[in-house]
This record gives C-alpha cells, sequence and structure tokens, in this order.
C-alpha cells in the first residue's frame, strides 16, 4: 500500500502484529542501539521507542529486519517496480509485449517527482541539531549519526531534481571539532554520487548544497541504497517504490522532501574537512577518524510528531543484510545483464559484503577445445571490478560451470548463495599455478583497513574452471599436527592453525618441499593462521569474516613453494592466509556489558 509517511507504515505494521512500542524513556547512549541489536538478532519486530532521552521526538528502527517484512511493507508495489526496472534493462521485450508493458504505466506515472507549490510547508517547524535523538551506537563511536539518512545533492551544471543523487551516506551530528548545531560531518566513500557533485562544484569555486532527510515513506530510504541501472533516478525509484510521487519544495535554495520527517540543510565548501568518526560499521570493525567535508549547517526542520528512523550496523548479519536481499530480490537480473557473459554474483554479508564477492560466468570463447581453462571468466572478473560498487570487492571468486560434474556425486546447479558449497567446488577444481591473480596498490572500500592506507590495499581474482583435480582433505595431515597441536578442520580442505610461534615464513620453512603433496594427495588447499583456530572453526561465518576481512591478497596470502614466472605469481601446495590482526586494523565492535544488563532486564518485560 502506498503510505503517506513513516507513521504511517508503523501503524500499519503494528496492526499485523510487527511493531514492538517501548513505552520507557530510553537511553540514546547505547542503549537504544543495544535493543535493536537485541532484537534483530531474534528477528523480532519494528521498534517504536516512544521516549528518547533528551529529545521530545520518538525514534524507530528495525524497519526492514527481515526479507519478509520488507515485502509486506512494498506488497503492492513490488511487481510494479520489477516490471519497470526489467523494462529499463529490456525494452525490445516491452514493445514484443506491449499489453504487459502498459501495465505498468500507472506506476510509472509515480515515478514523477512532484513540486510542492507551498514553497514552506507548513508542517515543518524549525529546530536545532541539538533537539535530535542523538544516537550513539556503540563505545568509541566519535559522537552520534545518522544511520538512515537520504543524503541529497544536485548537480553544478545541470541542477534541479532531474540530475539530482540521492545516496545514504552517515552523518555524524556531534563530537570531536563539530560546532554543535553549526556543523556536521559528511563521511562518503569510493564510487558514490556526491562526490562527482562535489567535485563539479568545487571546480566552480561554489559550496556544495545538501540536503539531508530522514523517516518519510520507507520507500525513500531504500531509494537511497538502490544500485540502480544507468539513467534511472533515485526520486524516480522512490515515488514507484512508496506508490505515490516524491513531493519536494525548495527552502532558501535548499530541495526539501515534504514526506520526511525531518530534513538538515547545509553547505559544503571546497577544501573545508574535519576529523569523522570512529564509528562502529558494517564490516563488523570500527572505521577510525579521518578528514571527511564538514557541513555548514543552515536549518534543521521537523514535522510535527515527527519519528527519526535509525538502524545499527556492526558484524554481520545485521539489518543492512536485509536491505541487500530486498535490493537482489527486486533487481533481479540486472546486474547480469549489464556485464555480459555474468549469470550469477553474490557479495557475501558474513564477510562485510565488499570483502568477498562469488560469481558464475560463462566460457564460450573457445568451445573447439577441449582442454578447459579460465579466459572469459577472466574477462568477466575484470568487468566486475571496473562496474560500480561491485568494484569495490576485495576477493572475486569465480567460475563458469553451472553443473555440477559425476566426481560432485551431485547433478544440482551450483549456487553462488552456497557460500561452503561454492568454495569447496572451486577449491577441489583450482590449479594453483595459474588461477590465482593479484591486483597490487589499487583502491579498496574506504571501510577495509586490511591494507596499509585508507582506500588503499590489493584484490585477487581466484578463477577456476574445469574437471575435478583433488579431493579435498578431510582430515589435518600428520605433518601439520607436528607443527601445531590445536590445528582445526574448518571445511573440507582448509585448517585453522593458531598463530602463536606459526607465520607464514616458518610454514614455509618447516614444510618446503612438501606442498605438491599437500595439496594434490592430501587435499589441502588452504591454512589460514588466526589467533584462535578452535573459534574459527567452530562457526563457518567465523572463518568467511576474519579470513577475507583481515587480509590484504598481496601482502598477507603466500602459498608453499611458490614461485613467479614472467611476474605471475604461483604455489605447487596450499595457500597460506595470515588472517591475525595487525597493529594498523581498526579495531572489533564489542558491546558493553552494564548495557548489555540493563537491556536484558528492560527487554524481559517484553518477552525478549
Amino acid at each position: 500500500m502506498a503510505y503517506s509517511s513513516l507513521e504511517a507504515c508503523l501503524l500499519d505494521l503494528e496492526r499485523s502484529g510487527q511493531l514492538l512500542r517501548i513505552k520507557e524513556e530510553v537511553d540514546p547512549y547505547l542503549e537504544m542501539a543495544a535493543i535493536h541489536l537485541r532484537i534483530f538478532e531474534q528477528k523480532g519486530p519494528a521498534i517504536l521507542f516512544e521516549k528518547v532521552k533528551g529529545s521530545k521526538f520518538r525514534a524507530a528502527s528495525n524497519i526492514f529486519g527481515t526479507l519478509e517484512r520488507s515485502e509486506f511493507i512494498f506488497r503492492d508495489t513490488l511487481p510494479s517496480v520489477k516490471q519497470l526496472i526489467d523494462i529499463k534493462i529490456n525494452p525490445l521485450a516491452a514493445i514484443q509485449n506491449p499489453l504487459k508493458s502498459l501495465a505498468a504505466l500507472p506506476a510509472a506515472i509515480n515515478a514523477l517527482p512532484y513540486k510542492n507549490p507551498i514553497s514552506k510547508p507548513i508542517l515543518f517547524e524549525e529546530i536545532n541539531i541539538s533537539d535530535l535523538p542523538l544516537i550513539h551506537h556503540w563505545p568509541m563511536d566519535g559522537g552520534a549519526f545518522v544511520t538512515l539518512p537520504q543524503v541529497y545533492t544536485e548537480d553544478a551544471d545541470k541542477p534541479g531534481i532531474g540530475n539530482s543523487n540521492l545516496g545514504m551516506y552517515r552523518i555524524q551530528l556531534n563530537g570531536n571539532d563539530y560546532l554543535l548545531n553549526k556543523e556536521i560531518g559528511l563521511h562518503y566513500q569510493l564510487h558514490r554520487g556526491i562526490g562527482v557533485h562535489q567535485t563539479k562544484a568545487n571546480n566552480k569555486g561554489l559550496p556544495l548544497k545538501v540536503s539531508c532527510f530522514v523517516g518519510g515513506p520507507p520507500a525513500h530510504s531504500v531509494a537511497a541504497v538502490m544500485p540502480l541501472p544507468e539513467g534511472m533516478s533515485e526520486m524516480n525509484f522512490a515515488g514507484v517504490l512508496a506508490g505515490k510521487r516524491f513531493g519536494y519544495t525548495y527552502i532558501d535554495g535548499f530541495c526539501v522532501s515534504t514526506d520526511a520527517d525531518f530534513v538538515i540543510t547545509g553547505e559544503v565548501f571546497p577544501g573545508e574537512n574535519k576529523p569523522e568518526g570512529p564509528f562502529g560499521d558494517h564490516l563488523g570493525y570500527y572505521s577510525l577518524q579521518h578528514p571527511f567535508p564538514v557541513m555548514k549547517v543552515h536549518k534543521v526542520y521537523a514535522k510535527k510528531n515527527a519519528i527519526w528512523a535509525f538502524t545499527v550496523v556492526g558484524r554481520p548479519p545485521q539489518e543492512d543484510t536485509s536491505f541487500g536481499q530486498l535490493i537482489h530480490h527486486i533487481t533481479g537480473s540486472a546486474v547480469s545483464n549489464e556485464i555480459p557473459g555474468l549469470k550469477e554474483v553474490h557479495a557475501v554479508d558474513a564477510a562485510g559484503v565488499h570483502p568477498l564477492l562469488l560469481a558464475i560466468g560463462s566460457e564460450r570463447y573457445t568451445p573447439f577445445l577441449e582442454n578447459k581453462k579460465p579466459a572469459e571468466i577472466l574477462t568477466i572478473a575484470n568487468h566486475i571490478l571496473g562496474t560500480g560498487q561491485l568494484s569495490l570487492a576485495k576477493f572475486v571468486w569465480i567460475t563458469a560451470e553451472a553443473k555440477k560434474s559425476k566426481e560432485d556425486n551431485s547433478t544440482s546447479a551450483l549456487d553462488v548463495n552456497n557460500v561452503p558449497e561454492f568454495l569447496q567446488y572451486m577449491l577441489s577444481r583450482m590449479d594453483f599455478s595459474n588461477d590465482l591473480h593479484f591486483y597490487t596498490n589499487t583502491t579498496m572500500d574506504t571501510l577495509d583497513y586490511s591494507g596499509d592506507g585508507l582506500n588503499t590495499g590489493s584484490k585477487l581474482v581466484l578463477a577456476a574452471y574445469g574437471d575435478v583435480r583433488r579431493k579435498l582433505a578431510a582430515a589435518i595431515p600428520e605433518n601439520i599436527k607436528a607443527l601445531n597441536a590445536n590445528a582445526q578442520l574448518v571445511m573440507p580442505g582448509v585448517i585453522a592453525l593458531n598463530a602463536n610461534g606459526i607465520s607464514i615464513a616458518s610454514l614455509q620453512e618447516n614444510l618446503k618441499g612438501s606442498g605438491e603433496m599437500l595439496l594434490e594427495k592430501q587435499g589441502l588447499t588452504m591454512i589460514v593462521i588466526t589467533e584462535d583456530a578452535t573459534w574459527m572453526a567452530a562457526e563457518f561465518n567465523n572463518f568467511i569474516w576474519a579470513t577475507f576481512t583481515r587480509t590484504n591478497p598481496a601482502k598477507d596470502i603466500d602459498g608453499l613453494d611458490s614461485y613467479t614466472i614472467n611476474k605471475h605469481w604461483g604455489c605447487k601446495g596450499p595457500l597460506i592466509f595470515d588472517a591475525t590482526i595487525k597493529k594498523h586494523h581498526a579495531p572489533a565492535v564489542v558491546k558493553d556489558t552494564e548495557v548489555e544488563k540493563k537491556v536484558t532486564a528492560l527487554l524481559s518485560k517484553y518477552g525478549y
């Protein structure tokens, strides 16, 4: 159904038993975030905090906590959205089936933003930043943050809503060196549209006008994170998903969403930065303090009875996981249509999304040859690493087999979403002499601290295609046990070793000359060095998270009996990953024990 406001959505959720009202006063310092995390972990309902300490405004979270709830919220508009995206991707299909396409026209009308003739909506009141629910999420955070913002900017060369960008970039409201009520911090990462807009404004010597919307119809939050096909505006998408046109006006030259609960307007001046962070982020670590653009606050608006929308991120999965599931549900084959030959792709949420990407492509270059080796999938991997936010991937595992062979004792299709099975499929086929392709000294995801500096590090493409080469180890080889008594089998072919007295260099020295036997005869493909091998082997997601978030491929990966020929690296034995925490890494987020006790007592009243 079309929601006119965030409150209308919450009331609809309440009618269906999907809303929890917290009536007691709650502290925005750690307590609200802890309640959210506890409810999310139990796959609980959306939460409405009716009394927020220090603010007259209510707050809501966990709105998109499960895919099922998101599908419920957008139950009336999702079919039309998917249909319009399909038309955008494949316009020829629309011509071939015009009746089906005509059915999408009413929804397409909602894609047109609506300019409110009232220049200053009477429902808004002017407030200060200090009046907002200043939610502090994790103990080491630098201050309070906006975590479900819709950050709006316009193109200085082509002003107007038609060439605008709506993105979700966290905003720091207080703390550090920010002047309260006068300055806030903008954090935006690589491959974000706001960076293009600021560059154009800087080139003209102009400040970038920024509007931050919070709340409003839930579709607007989804639009801010949606990776849309080229030429489709977030504002158009927001209207279609909401089932009503995006309403806006201009106040003092700033675009203002007339549907939002809150609006913060301000300007970013060329070259003006201040330290932003730390912030407990979605990889499960803090992103540290770095200089980012500072926004000079112009005015802050709130609707009558406004509700502050927020989320909490940390070690995945969290609520943003459900965002990703919804996006995949909506876009379907959009990514594979954008990259020729790509059949499936999966950014692994348990690893923090960008650190690990699994893909299935095609191999059509040399069908006349019997030998199977990666060719087209290498081209596809390069295309992936040059496409939008996919380019932030650090590890890309790619193959071309859609069916498992007889040696796998199964005929079911390979599934990128089944991470353990996919990795085993590839490790049993990988040629460690040819199938590993490193990208050194390159740009990285801003939140990835495995490299030696901000936005810098390396990537690794593992491309395997062909028949089974080896049976993966189901037990730990004796010569490995002799080196490390606490060696643990993580999954077939992969073991974890405690870091005490163990390093890549020591393994290479002690196991020199035995690499080929370990790999090809005993099926040992990966050795992961970690602080706690027992912990890593206890849950598959522990292995995925620690291994792929803590390693810088070019620096922290080697192999037994390795060599370089014509600048291509290979090895005769298993790969060795140093997945230990290094001095330059950001610390992992950890809950506050006293706050957890308080939350346990409060939520017990509500049956959680």
